[in-house]
């Protein structure tokens, strides 16, 4: 996600916070905010794939995903 659509995010918060939004305005929150979460989860599960646990031995193993 760009810089330009996180600000697009902060403008819309600040102005549903002073003086509402429309239903139009509402709407195309929604979408970046969905956006935005899935661009943070997506680099989360990425960063977590090539997570490595340094055993007590010295030895390194691959983060084991539960579930």
């Amino acid at each position: 996600m760009n810089q330009e659509k996180i600000d697009r995010i902060n403008e819309l918060a600040r102005k549903s916070k002073n003086e509402g939004l429309t239903d139009a305005e509402k709407e195309e929150q929604k979408l970046l905010r969905d956006e935005y979460r899935m661009s943070v989860t997506g680099n989360l599960a990425a960063q977590l794939r090539n997570t490595y646990i340094m055993t007590p031995d010295g030895k390194k193993r691959k983060l084991e995903r539960n579930g």
